[in-house]
């Protein structure tokens, strides 16, 4: 933002007490609002489930990156467990509540920063963030994943630099990251807003300490070597789209036309927004964009990484605009918000069911503590069931690729993650029940050699459940 931008804005004593009692209720209304959908499902897409079945590991004394593992930073497993200590690991009800405030507090945060503008602009941004932020398919915008600890992180990053508290700023930063690897884009306005604010070297030093000494204490707490694996470079095999690029292609297409229809009533005043001066903005939304990007993919939830920026660079412009214009994009964003709301009341959820009917199988068949092995893209089936996995990789996507939402192509065992069917095999055979769910995908028995061989070796088959081959170990 330009110089004149980072000075407080006049104000009485009191104005900004006033302000805030005033906006915040209604925010925190319309957060929960927007979220009511959330909290009609258990679940709503296998990252809840992977991340429920981690922390309740976590709660029985597994470690990440070791008997615990995924490619994803440590902030938001933990974030999982401190909730199950509060409710319980049978419901993601405290989880979803971290998820509301988590939105309350980004569209917070947009509002302090836009407030630059006016108090009327602040109002806009928070709101506009809020309507938005459920414009994906509901599965994506409802579940209590990575993104939505990330948004607030990120917010905090600008509203720091915006500020020049430097150490502050990197300390945000450095949450993004350890919420999702491509939180840390936010880096790039974030050292922009130093560059063009002229501040000392001081500041640098602090903007880094900031950034680096959180991301080296969650190594050191953890393990560092599986941290710096799991997190950076265990994940090249995943970012890759060879072999499925027409797959890959089509759900691009598809999560761009949905979040663009979330945000039709942003788009003429985001363009016009390219004669603001708002050159951090910009970049904040470039960067964002990188991160969805990153790894070509394309996941619905990668998108909400980018309505921050997009809510803010369209308040700028709408200030500059009529009132009515204002009005109509607050409208025109809430009549979308509610056809996705009703979206998420009312869609089906044929792979919960599924599930649901394959966990009662497995609960049905075996006794608390013994050890299961789910062979699928259905992690949430263990918690389901209430019990343990027998192997740390709690989905056959590690050990073959497929997690990558792929096609078919490399897909298999070469693909896997390095060294993972070596820890597989030792591990596996300890399963009392295994559930082969694949269901005729890629990565089915029929094509995997070593699970072949497992199951020939110790298993018989006992039955199915909606699709799903169950088969118990002999003797």
């Amino acid at each position: 933002m330009p110089a004149e931008l980072l000075l407080p804005s006049p104000s009485v004593p009191g104005s900004r007490a006033e302000y805030w009692s005033r906006l915040l209720p209604p925010l925190a209304a319309l957060a929960c609002a927007t979220r009511i959908p959330s909290f009609t499902r258990p679940l709503w897409n296998p990252d809840e489930g992977y991340l429920a079945v981690q922390a309740r590991l976590l709660a029985h004394g597994g470690q990440l990156y070791e008997t615990v593992v995924d490619r994803k930073p440590p902030l938001v497993p933990w974030l999982y467990e401190a909730a199950f200590a509060g409710t319980g690991s049978g419901t993601l009800a405290g989880v979803r509540v971290l998820a509301v405030l988590a939105h309350l507090l980004t569209a917070a945060l947009l509002a302090s920063l836009a407030r630059r503008w006016g108090d009327a602009s602040g109002r806009t941004a928070g709101v506009l963030y809020l309507l938005i932020s459920v414009g994906l398919n509901p599965e994506d915008a409802q579940a209590a994943t990575f993104e939505v600890f990330l948004l607030p992180c990120t917010a905090a990053a600008m509203w720091c630099a915006d500020r020049r508290r430097w150490g502050a700023a990197g300390t945000a930063v450095a949450c993004a990251f350890l919420t999702k690897q491509t939180g840390g884009a936010v880096l790039l306005p974030v050292l922009w807003l130093y560059v063009t604010s002229g501040a000392r070297r001081g500041g640098l030093s602090r903007l880094v300490a900031g950034a680096v000494v959180p991301v080296l204490c969650a190594a050191l707490v953890t393990d560092p070597a599986g941290f710096v694996f799991w997190t950076v470079t265990g994940s090249v095999a995943y970012a890759t789209l060879t072999g499925s690029e027409l797959h890959v292609l089509a759900r691009a297409l598809v999560n761009t036309a949905i979040v663009s229809a979330a945000c039709a009533g942003l788009i003429a005043p985001v363009v016009r927004a390219r004669r603001a001066p708002t050159a951090d903005l910009w970049l904040w939304l470039l960067a964002s964009a990188g991160a969805v990007l990153l790894g070509l993919h394309f996941f619905g939830h990668y998108y909400l990484q980018l309505l921050p920026p997009v809510a803010l660079l369209a308040t700028g412009a709408l200030r500059t605009l009529p009132y009515d214009r204002t009005v109509t994009a607050v409208l025109t964003s809430a009549c979308a918000c509610v056809l996705f709301l009703t979206w998420g009341v009312l869609a089906p959820r044929p792979d919960l069911d599924h599930a649901r009917r394959v966990a009662q199988a497995v609960s049905s068949r075996t006794s608390p503590g013994d050890p299961v092995l789910v062979w699928g893209i259905h992690p949430e089936t263990y918690w389901l069931a209430d019990r343990a996995p027998a192997t740390r990789y709690l989905t056959a996507g590690l050990l073959t690729n497929f997690s990558g939402g792929r096609d078919g192509g490399r897909v298999g065992e070469r693909y896997a993650v390095r060294g993972a069917w070596t820890v597989f095999r030792r591990e596996a055979v300890s399963a009392v029940l295994v559930v082969d769910d694949s269901l005729g995908k890629p990565y089915a028995p029929e094509r995997v050699a070593g699970l072949r061989r497992l199951l020939s070796a110790g298993y018989e088959e006992v039955g199915t459940v909606d699709g799903a081959v169950l088969y118990v170990r002999r003797g």
